[in-house]
């Protein structure tokens, strides 16, 4: 799995992809497309901002977080 690196400055987080949103609502879902996600196991790095960690409260129960440089 490749991660797509979002800016090369400052503090990223890695974010995977662990649980399906179906059965969930459908902002979940949209939150899910928004942090770049089509598949499970999907691997997206993201920079660590305010509105990033607000999509990660959104779905904390279907992704993991590691923090990335």
């Amino acid at each position: 799995m490749t991660a797509v690196k979002a800016t090369p400055d400052g503090p990223t987080l890695r974010i995977r992809h662990i649980r399906s949103g179906i059965g969930f609502n459908k902002t979940q879902k949209a939150t899910l497309r928004a942090l770049g996600f089509k598949k499970l196991q999907q691997v997206r790095t993201h920079p660590d901002n305010p509105q990033i960690r607000g999509m990660i409260a959104t779905v904390s129960h279907l992704v993991e977080v590691e923090k990335d440089s």
